[in-house]
């Protein structure tokens, strides 16, 4: 009991306390809801006033006067009592209605209505007034709404259209229950709306000059004076565009000039065809801000001017403020009272002036002369204002009598004159502003070889700190042909430079001696460089930085600084290879055949022992056409280097190729006996091979596997030899024994795997290509041609399965990636190229794959870019050569055809799948460069 007596409330039963409303705590107050009223009435039913106060009803009250027509209506309650005045009602209500009762009452009507005109006109206006302002606290719902009204105007016919019926939403899927179907959208009806939409997304910049109050002009709207800044004047012009509004807009100007200017006269026209759009320009707004931030700014400025009215730059915001808003004259307006506020700023004259058009700014800026006669700008701006040039000339002399030591009016003043008359000028020039040094090298440049030394010894002697006037006279000097001179000078200026404090500035005199380079001064440029090049840096550190200067020089096109670098470089480091070999390479790409061999000669002096050295001078020979000195330089190399591989094959490569085939085994035979090594072995093969002695061939093939059965090269020979006799089971066999003793040789797998592909053995190609990557996992190029094996086989499907397990092992392959691109259909090939530059940004196949992707799509200019982006990342990939060549020749000029012709001859491609089935080919053993790049396009097909 006391457990219940403990859960029992202790209010329940009690009475409620006085005032106590149920749920009135919680909120929970009396409502009233269309269901307690019941429906609306309609207009011709009759009367209801049941919640019409007592007497006031029209069907009951009626019903009960009707049956107490003789009882007493008069309210004689106390209520309706008043001691002074009695009760409120008449007295006589109750007595019958006569004609004199008629005509008194019309007499008190006629004296309230006289009375009431007087005050009517009061009374109303009060009204009104109270009206407004109930209004104004309490607006109606249509009232608040009526902003968002205005915008239906910009509501077309179609989209009122498409709004839908009102109706009961609710519940609408459950009660209707639809299968919904998803259709996807087709690529055509994309690049149809995308081909539609091209034209119409910019807008011409001039309309869009002054889009907000941002002005391009300097001191603007951001104009340093207080409360410029607010929020009011940032607010961005515009949004999003809206190209069909504007072009509707401009339909209707269109419309509403034409209706302005139309003729009376039938068939004529007052319109000029000409200018009309540009007249149709200036009608449009140029100011893209909203209206009401430009009062804004317009009272806040006016603010600032009646604040500091001698502000200047508060006038020039303002002025602008108007020009942008199309109010040109109230900019000059005020302007102009701004010159009188300010008469002493440079930069509110200089503003009257550019608002004022030409005859009033002229004399807008000779009153301004009159207040600053000192103010270079207001001098400049008034030669600017003339159009005769004697007139600029006059003008400029008179600001040099006020302003003589002002170097920008001389210049100004000189540009103007003859040479003769420019040189008396500079003259006085110089001695007005003694430390230009533009003007003493412009005076030198103007005169006499004897009066300009004379000039840049008196500059030197004013200016003993500037760099400029040395480099000039080294250049004259060199100019005058003496170049002995040249180098006394350089080194002269930098000891007289360092004992005035000047501190030598490494890469800015490596800057000038560039421009010397670039103007033609090729002994000064030298000079310089020999003189700076080692200032300022570790030992140790030299050779790196010289070759990196050296590289800076080629990029900026001074090869005569490079060349003076690596002469230098060469002095200081005479036995270093890698200084020759660069100098030789620079020299190959940018000099002369006859300064590449000259440098090949002196550097092979200093290193005999570099063979590369040897083969580049007989190779520059060679090509030269001088076979004698080719072998000439090669039996030097032998004495120099008597075992070399390198130019043991150099010298059979060298009679090879100039038809002198027994010259060429005689060395081979030679060099086996010598200097036996797998390559000479291959080349004394191939020799044969070429020639068509295949017995000899496989013979020495055959020796050769004895001594050096772990070179897979001798192995593949063996087996395409077999090939090439039709003798599969003999190939097949090579292969085999290749493998066991080469399993990591890729090739080697790559043709037994082909081999049993084309006698119609796929499942043993297949199982090869697997045991393969067993062997050698992670490996794209067997993963690549299983992918190819299974789509050549027309197994599409398996060869995508494949395709992602190969990108999932090698994920940054770019051979795998490229393949992958072409194999997904024409609309996911964009994406897949995405994802392959992700992974294989810098990749060659990968570049080549996403331009030929945009030749498929007809993008000419974007996929001649990859084309070269391709090449430039590497030029030893022979197939983009050959696909580059294949483009230009379907789209390109015969210029540009023959500039990648002669680009890809010089980069010698040596790789690539499609260059190498061409150009490792026995047929074209002896082909050139270019002749191999013209095959390999005509084999190609752009059928991707």
């Amino acid at each position: 009991a006391a457990a219940m007596n403990k859960k029992k409330k202790p209010f329940l039963g009690m009475p409620a306390p006085l005032g106590y409303v149920p749920g009135l705590g919680r909120g929970a107050t009396g409502f009233t809801t269309r269901s307690d009223i019941g429906p609306a009435r309609d207009a011709n039913d009759p009367v209801d006033d049941r919640h019409a106060p007592p007497g006031k009803r029209t069907v009951g009250d009626q019903m009960k006067k009707n049956q107490t027509a003789d009882d007493d209506d008069e309210d004689l309650n106390d209520t309706n009592y008043d001691e002074f005045n009695g009760y409120a009602g008449s007295l006589f209500s109750s007595g019958p209605y006569e004609k004199d009762d008629e005509e008194a009452d019309a007499i008190y009507a006629a004296l309230d209505k006289r009375m009431d005109e007087r005050r009517k006109e009061r009374r109303e206006q009060r009204e009104k007034e109270e009206i407004e302002k109930y209004r104004m606290e309490r607006p109606k719902i249509q009232q608040q709404f009526s902003d968002l009204k205005r915008k239906l105007a910009e509501v077309t016919e179609e989209e009122w259209l498409s709004i839908p019926e009102v109706g009961d939403a609710r519940n609408k899927r459950q009660r209707n229950p639809r299968y919904e179907k998803l259709t996807p959208v087709p690529d055509s009806f994309f690049a149809k709306h995308l081909q539609s939409g091209e034209n119409h997304t910019s807008v011409d910049p001039r309309q869009t000059q002054f889009g907000g109050l941002n002005t391009p002009y300097p001191g603007g709207l951001n104009t340093p004076y207080p409360g410029g800044m607010t929020p009011g004047l940032m607010t961005p012009g515009t949004g999003e565009l809206d190209m069909r509004k504007i072009g509707q807009a401009r339909n209707t100007l269109m419309d509403m000039r034409l209706s302005q200017v139309s003729d009376s006269v039938s068939g004529q026209t007052v319109v000029d065809p000409k200018g009309y759009l540009t007249d149709l320009n200036s009608m449009i707004p140029t100011h893209g801000g909203d209206i009401n931030d430009i009062k804004k700014a317009r009272l806040l400025l006016k603010s600032v001017r009646e604040t500091n009215p001698h502000h200047p730059p508060a006038w020039i915001a303002s002025a602008r403020l108007e020009e942008v808003t199309g109010k040109l004259q109230v900019a000059r307006n005020l302007i102009m009272k701004g010159t009188e506020m300010c008469p002493k700023s440079e930069d509110v004259w200089l503003e009257a002036a550019r608002l004022q058009p030409g005859d009033t700014a002229k004399a807008v800026v000779a009153q301004a002369v009159r207040h600053l006669p000192q103010s270079v700008r207001i001098y400049i701006r008034a030669a600017e204002l003339e159009t005769d040039i004697r007139a600029k000339k006059r003008v400029l002399r008179k600001a040099l009598e006020h302003v003589p030591n002002s170097v920008r009016l001389w210049k100004a003043a000189v540009e103007l004159e003859e040479p003769e008359d420019a040189r008396i000028m500079l003259s006085r020039a110089v001695e007005c502003c003694p430390t230009s040094v533009e003007l003493w090298l412009a005076l030198a440049r103007l005169e006499t070889y004897e009066n300009a030394r004379k000039v840049l010894n008196k500059a030197r002697e004013n200016i003993p700190t500037d760099r400029h006037i040395w480099i000039t006279a080294a250049k004259l000097e060199e100019a005058n042909g003496n170049t002995q001179m040249v180098e006394k000078i350089i080194d002269r200026a930098i000891t007289s430079l360092r004992a005035n404090g000047v501190e030598i500035n490494r890469e800015q005199w490596i800057q000038d001696a560039e421009e010397c380079d670039k103007a033609g001064s090729v002994a000064t440029c030298q000079a310089i460089m020999r003189a700076v090049i080692g200032i300022g840096i570790e030992e140790e550190d030299r050779k790196h930085t010289w070759m990196e200067d050296a590289d800076s020089c080629v990029a900026h096109n001074a090869l005569e600084c490079a060349r003076a670098i690596y002469a230098y470089a060469l002095q200081v480091f005479p036995s270093k290879k890698s200084v020759w070999l660069r100098a030789a390479y620079f020299e190959k790409n940018h000099g002369t055949r006859e300064s590449l061999e000259a440098l090949l000669q002196r550097a092979v002096a200093h290193c005999p022992k570099a063979e590369v050295l040897w083969l580049m001078g007989a190779k520059s020979k060679w090509l030269a056409g001088d076979v004698p000195a080719a072998r000439s330089i090669l039996a030097l190399a032998f004495q120099a280097n008597p075992n070399s591989e390198e130019i043991w094959l150099a010298a059979v490569k060298l009679e090879s190729e100039n038809n002198e085939y027994e010259r060429a085994r005689r060395l081979l035979a030679k060099a086996r006996s010598s200097a036996p090594t797998a390559r000479v072995f291959m080349k004394s093969v191939k020799l044969e091979w070429v020639l068509g002695n295949i017995a000899a061939a496989q013979e020495l093939c055959e020796e050769a596997l004895k001594h050096y059965e772990d070179f897979p090269k001798l192995w593949m020979m063996k087996g395409q030899i077999e090939e090439q006799k039709e003798l599969a089971e003999k190939a097949r066999e090579a292969y085999n024994q290749g493998l066991k003793k080469c399993p990591h040789s890729i090739p080697l797998w790559l043709l037994l795997s082909r081999l049993e592909e084309k006698v119609g053995q796929l499942t043993r190609a297949r199982a090869i290509l697997e045991k393969s990557r067993l062997k050698n996992p992670k490996n794209p190029d067997l993963w690549l041609e299983s992918v190819r094996l299974e789509y050549r086989a027309g197994l599409k499907n398996i060869a995508n399965t494949l395709m992602a397990k190969a990108l999932q092992e090698c994920p940054n392959s770019g051979i795998l990636w490229s393949e992958a691109i072409f194999l997904e259909a024409r609309p996911q090939r964009k994406t897949k190229s995405v994802d392959a530059l992700k992974k294989c940004e810098h990749d060659p196949h990968v570049l080549l794959a996403v331009a030929k992707l945009f030749w498929s799509e007809r993008k000419i200019t974007k996929a001649r870019e990859w084309f070269h982006r391709t090449v430039k990342i590497d030029s030893d990939l022979g197939d983009a050569w050959a696909f580059f060549y294949k483009f230009e020749l379907q789209h390109g000029t015969e210029e540009q055809q023959e500039e990648v012709k002669k680009r890809c001859e010089n980069a010698e491609p040596r790789h690539g799948e499609l260059w190498c089935d061409v150009s490792k080919d026995i047929e074209n053993w002896q082909k050139k460069i270019g002749e191999i790049l013209v095959l390999v396009a005509a084999k190609l097909k752009n059928t991707f």
